[in-house]
């Protein structure tokens, strides 16, 4: 139902503006070379940004005031929830479903395992509702800022005014999330014509991924962003996955096709954090992919089942993929906890 709740909730979107020829100040929305157009064109301030931060890390969006974005979604694990199959929410309440990475999210356009939000500035309704997350009311949570007078403060430089209201809480956190921009990992500069970046099983383990993954992996932000079927389980399944947004028969068992950028450092792997190292990912698609009637043709061809990849074949994608990490995002000052 995550879809329905933005669907009343204005937005107004504000447009900043900051120029300076100073190397060491404020650095705004960068878009990478090498990266397409971004779906969501999300305008972003200093201000806007730290407020967004601020915001990102307050547990005040919880009902009891202990969960915070930050929580499950931890920079040094590329703001994923690292070695938690399912996340673990307000009183040590756990979901059904692991905690996507917030990475790169202006080239997405949907959200969530199932898709069941389609704008960026809708994304913080879903959790703070989730009665497994932060069980907590959106109309409460800005009851709440209201009540603080640094909150009323921050706003105003932001928007203008001192009371705090929903559109202005969501562009906020918007801005924030926007700026989680991961493009600088090896695989990053050998596009950029660095040939040195890769050594030579890594250029191979390109070359297998390329022929093996990268019909649903794709280009620079690794990901089609589709939802699929990828074998998982078989029927009848306990998460019907994208088929609880579009009721739709053949999207049961569907899920969104992931980035994998910092996917070595983002583990558990899969919408229910079932297989804990890219080893056994790899493996799943060689040699467990279990059939069903939604099964992604992908995984299905000529009367075989799963991506045939011997060991060493395998072993060479895991060492491409270790080059998606991006340790300058993970340790970027701008987006740790202030």
């Amino acid at each position: 139902m995550r879809h329905l709740l933005g669907l009343f909730i204005l937005i107004t979107i504000l447009s900043f503006s900051c120029t300076t020829e100073d190397t060491n100040a404020w650095r705004g929305l960068e878009i990478p070379a090498h990266f397409p157009d971004p779906v969501f064109q999300v305008i972003v301030s200093e201000k806007g940004f730290e407020l967004g931060r601020k915001l990102f890390y307050d547990p005040i969006l919880s009902r009891d005031n202990t969960i915070s974005c930050g929580s499950c979604h931890i920079q040094g694990s590329a703001f994923s929830h690292h070695g938690h199959d399912v996340s673990h929410g307000i009183d040590d309440r756990l979901g059904s479903r692991n905690a996507p990475a917030v990475q790169n999210m202006i080239w997405n356009s949907s959200f969530f395992w199932d898709g069941g939000v389609s704008h960026i500035d809708l994304i913080s309704v879903s959790p703070i509702q989730n009665e497994l997350e932060m069980d907590e009311s959106f109309v409460n949570v800005i009851r709440k800022l209201n009540l603080k007078e640094d909150y009323r403060k921050l706003f105003k430089e932001v928007f203008g005014t001192d009371s705090v209201s929903g559109a202005y809480f969501l562009t906020a956190m918007s801005q924030f999330m926007s700026m989680l921009v991961t493009a600088d990992s090896r695989y990053d500069r050998y596009v950029l014509g660095d040939a040195t970046a890769l050594d030579a099983v890594e250029l191979e383990g390109k070359q297998l991924f390329e022929q093996k993954c990268a019909s649903c992996h794709v280009g620079v932000l690794q990901s089609d962003f589709s939802f699929r079927n990828n074998g998982l389980k078989s029927e009848p399944f306990r998460d019907g996955g994208r088929y609880h947004v579009s009721l739709i028969e053949s999207d049961k068992g569907k899920f969104k096709v992931p980035s994998l950028r910092n996917v070595a450092i983002t583990a558990p792997y899969m919408h229910d954090g079932s297989l804990r190292t890219l080893e056994s990912v790899l493996a799943h698609y060689a040699l467990g992919v279990q059939k069903s009637s939604t099964l992604d043709p992908e995984l299905e061809k000529n009367g075989v089942i799963g991506i045939p990849m011997s060991t060493e074949e395998r072993t060479a994608i895991i060492r491409f993929l270790h080059t998606l990490t991006d340790d300058k995002f993970i340790r970027d000052p701008r987006f740790s906890e202030p």
